[in-house]
């Protein structure tokens, strides 16, 4: 999974738009007028040097992370508890850009379709196993479930 979300992010890099000069091949966030309203404009990088350095240290600091306290149950749940966190959250920007431009250009319909489907056939296995399933995953699952469906209401309120 790793390796195909390397390759996705490579065909994503391959296929943006080029930047005007040189310089801003180099300079990481040149080329930026009014900034993407992220610290840093972090993820907004001109090249693609930039995107693999920060993967690079991001996976050596986890290793050394993992090796210096993975033994401990606080740094293993702590992890888990943020892993959680962030995929209940992925809907959440769409959300937001949806809101600000009054639109969903740009949102496929095929793309919700999926992430609904994705949230029905978790929360079937979350709510309907017979093994015992984390209260902390049934409520993710349940706000993520909750975001989607009100990116459905935002496409049917914006429409295309």
């Amino acid at each position: 999974m790793v390796v195909m979300q390397c390759l996705l992010l490579r065909v994503a890099l391959l296929n943006r738009a080029f930047p005007d000069s040189a310089k801003e091949l180099t300079t990481p966030f040149a080329g930026q007028q009014s900034g993407s309203g992220r610290p840093y404009d972090f993820w907004q990088w001109r090249s693609a040097r930039p995107y693999w350095q920060f993967l690079a240290y991001f996976t050596l600091a986890l290793c050394v992370l993992q090796v210096l306290v993975g033994q401990y149950e606080l740094y293993v749940t702590a992890i888990g508890y943020l892993a959680l966190a962030i995929e209940a959250t992925l809907p959440v920007p769409q959300i937001m850009s949806n809101h600000r431009k009054r639109s969903c250009k740009g949102f496929r319909l095929s793309v919700l379709v999926n992430w609904l489907l994705g949230d029905v056939m978790k929360m079937s296995f979350f709510f309907l196993s017979q093994s015992t399933i984390p209260w902390s995953f049934k409520l993710c699952g349940l706000f993520q479930f909750g975001c989607d469906m009100y990116l459905g209401v935002q496409y049917l309120q914006f429409g295309e």
